[in-house]
């Protein structure tokens, strides 16, 4: 009976060899931190602003047959304190707030569950955003997002020579509406183009994005029309950025403007935002750079005020 105990030790670590094997499982993240001088209004601060720090852990079973079972649980944390991430109004986030996902996917495509980004989103607005990935100060602070990010349930499609498409609702659970999210990607050469449309209860939004690559140049927008993105009773408002990137060597050249137009239904609300800024790769997952950055908002703007920082950071991918 003593060597019970041992033989079911032993059976269990083969057990847990074999799912070893057939599992692949990967840490993942990135550190994003800046030494800013900001002004907020009449109010200057030299600050060290996170950028999106995270830490995440990415993995894969195959199940036979073309078949697999995949997880992503993506933390997000202040690499300046130490902290969990905070959202824009200060708030502590939940521990696995940038993601928390199980998927299956084969030959027929992908079924995703749980919380995560949305895919509008980054077919559109992300996609463009190539001087710091849109966060920190220089996030593009006039996209309308409107996306629940849990609750999620989400279908995307196999690559269709060049083009996916991928469709995802959040249930209710006692908010009161359903939210849907719909984007579409596809890629021809040079030229990529995307599409993105988010309804949130009675708030939505759609949007266009194109960027072409000529050489050491890239260069192209997004196009937004929303109504009620930015809260209730606005009405509805156009949205246009562009943005291009030069390379040379190491060094990247970057600028982007903004702007967008006044709500239908409040007068001076519109507001501007550009960047420039230069990035320099130290190494494939290493690079230091720089930026300016400035938000100009009229009096009566619902979602921003008037902000400027001057940055120099360092980001590292692992």
């Amino acid at each position: 009976m003593k060597k019970l105990p041992i033989a079911v030790a032993a059976v269990a670590a083969l057990a847990a060899g074999s799912a070893l094997a057939q599992s692949n499982v990967n840490i993942y993240g990135r550190m994003n931190v800046s030494v800013e001088r900001q002004k907020a209004g009449g109010t200057s601060t030299t600050v060290m602003q996170n950028n999106a720090s995270r830490i995440g852990f990415r993995g894969t079973e195959d199940l036979g047959g073309g078949l697999k079972a995949g997880f992503v649980l993506e933390h997000g944390f202040e690499a300046d304190t130490g902290s969990i991430q905070r959202d824009s109004y200060g708030n502590q986030r939940a521990f696995w707030a940038r993601q928390s996902e199980l998927n299956l996917s084969g030959g027929f495509g992908m079924v995703r569950l749980g919380r995560y980004t949305s895919e509008a989103y980054f077919a559109t607005a992300d996609y463009v955003s190539m001087h710091n990935h849109d966060t920190g100060t220089s996030a593009d602070a006039l996209y309308a997002y409107l996306d629940r990010d849990f609750n999620k349930i989400a279908y995307r499609t196999p690559d269709l020579n060049g083009l996916t498409v991928e469709g995802a609702v959040s249930l209710r659970e006692g908010t009161g509406e359903y939210t849907y999210d719909v984007a579409a990607n596809y890629s021809l050469g040079a030229l990529a183009l995307g599409a993105g449309y988010q309804k949130n209860g009675d708030a939505n939004q759609f949007a266009l994005r194109a960027m072409y690559t000529m050489g050491d140049f890239t260069f192209g927008g997004y196009i937004q029309r929303d109504e009620d993105g930015w809260g209730a009773n606005l009405g509805d408002r156009t949205n246009v950025r562009l943005a291009g990137m030069y390379t040379l060597g190491a060094s990247e050249f970057h600028l982007n403007v903004g702007r967008a137009g006044d709500y239908s239904d409040v007068d001076d609300s519109a507001a501007t935002q550009f960047t420039v800024a230069y990035g320099y790769n130290l190494s494939k997952r290493t690079k230091a750079y720089a930026f300016y950055t400035k938000v100009s908002a009229d009096s009566a703007n619902p979602y921003t005020g008037d902000l400027s920082s001057f940055a120099l950071g360092l980001r590292h991918n692992f």
